[in-house]
């Protein structure tokens, strides 16, 4: 089969293709949730709005992605994976990419080129400290900019926009330049699993080529965006973007409604034997209790409607095509829990109510960190307080995931009595009875 690149006749051409539209926008990260995301949204933008918005992709490290896009003319393909179905189509967003190790100076050239009006990151939490290499050499360029920009983040962290507005003006020290900038908060929302050889496969046969940089994503995609580009922005409205003036509630609703529950199925799934979110999903109760999860105690909590979005989450995690494995979520439970759950706990307690829901998910988690599967299997404790966390007590591990925790004796009570019905019956069983 012939290798995709821009000659190769394909059973579907790409809307926007490469080399025939102005770069306009700056990424660093060229990693899949980038080319499954943005990188699509972008080019439905470019297609239905037009304008020089193509993407000019930074590789902040390895060459793998690089190399597999200049080898097919900037070209590659987004599999829609939903159970047994699956289509692709054939992307031609990218520009050119570009590697940040070692062509530097046609990275900063890009920065301070007044042709590009957004710079956008997907680059992981480890960036967004003081030092890091991607905000050093984007400091670097910025020092060179003379009109204005946005700096997007695209990253899941909470606050996103401000955090990079922080970092950047702590690291640049001049308020001139940053006057020309803006920082735009973000959410962003799509499952991408790790591309595998059937990946690759499902993909040749559909597009009727080869294609070595071909990524996996579900259906469902969402892209909520501050609307604060003051050098000008693509279409975004017509690809489908929610613009908005505030992205803190959505990004709420998804750290509660989504990642919480994520968390939950993973910890009630893993203690009953259930290798994927899927398949934790399909054991009797644990739909049910997720509804209840979602209704009972999170959607109070909220500002944006949470019944319906949580019901589509639970579509979204039965997609079994998705195989997203629960130790894979259980992992780092000290870091994530506090983001994920805790708020929910915090809001309902402050509302005096016990979120009975919330309670059974700490409970999960504490029975996790002992260990043992219900049937006795050995888990594994992936976390960076792993130390810690083995042998601890129950009030311990309240404490260490947030100080004073455990001094409320109604949460601790609920927590207590979940704890006794998982250890005398199961998590299958105790959801099974619910």
């Amino acid at each position: 089969m012939a290798r995709l690149n821009r000659s190769t006749p394909l059973k579907e051409a790409p809307l926007v293709r490469p080399g025939e539209v102005g770069a306009g926008v700056l990424h660093f990260g060229l990693g899949a949730f980038h080319r499954a995301h943005q990188a699509v949204y972008i080019e439905d933008a470019i297609a239905r709005g037009g304008g020089d918005w193509g993407i000019v992709g930074v590789a902040p490290s390895s060459r793998d992605v690089l190399a597999a896009l200049s080898a097919q003319d900037m070209l590659y393909s987004v599999l829609t994976v939903d159970g047994p179905d699956a289509s692709a189509r054939v992307v031609g967003a990218f520009h050119s990419v570009l590697h940040a190790g070692s062509e530097s100076d046609a990275v900063l050239d890009r920065i301070a080129d007044p042709a590009v009006k957004v710079v956008t990151f997907t680059v992981t939490e480890k960036a967004y400290v003081p030092g890091s290499a991607v905000l050093d050499l984007l400091v670097r360029g910025l020092r060179r900019r003379q009109t204005p920009l946005a700096l997007v983040s695209c990253d899941n962290l909470n606050g996103n926009g401000e955090l990079l507005r922080r970092l950047v003006g702590e690291a640049l020290q001049d308020p001139d330049i940053m006057a020309l900038l803006s920082f735009p908060g973000t959410m962003v929302d799509r499952i991408v699993p790790a591309s595998t050889p059937e990946t690759l496969a499902t993909v040749e046969s559909l597009i009727g080529a080869r294609d070595e940089a071909a990524i996996a994503a579900e259906p469902f995609r969402e892209w909520v965006v501050q609307d604060d580009f003051p050098g000008g922005r693509p279409a975004l409205e017509l690809a489908g973007v929610t613009l908005t003036t505030d992205t803190a509630p959505y990004e709420l609703r998804k750290l509660r409604a989504l990642n919480g529950v994520h968390s939950a199925l993973a910890y009630l799934g893993v203690l009953a034997g259930a290798r994927t979110i899927d398949a934790a999903l399909a054991l009797p109760g644990y739909r049910a209790a997720m509804e209840a999860f979602i209704e009972r105690d999170i959607a109070p909590t909220l500002r944006l409607p949470a019944i319906p979005y949580g019901q589509q989450v639970l579509a979204r995690f039965a997609n079994s095509a998705l195989r997203y494995r629960t130790l894979q979520v259980a992992g780092d439970g000290s870091q994530k829990l506090p983001q994920r759950l805790l708020g929910t706990v915090a809001d309902r307690r402050a509302a005096g109510e016990v979120p009975v829901y919330g309670a059974l998910v700490l409970a999960a988690w504490i029975r996790f960190v002992g260990g043992r599967a219900d049937d006795g299997t050995e888990l594994p404790l992936n976390d960076p307080l792993a130390a810690r966390l083995r042998g601890a007590t129950p009030q311990q591990l309240l404490e260490l995931l947030r100080p004073g925790l455990a001094d409320d004796a109604p949460l601790r009570a609920e927590v207590e009595r979940w704890l006794r019905e998982l250890e005398r019956h199961g998590a299958a069983a105790t959801l099974a009875a619910l």
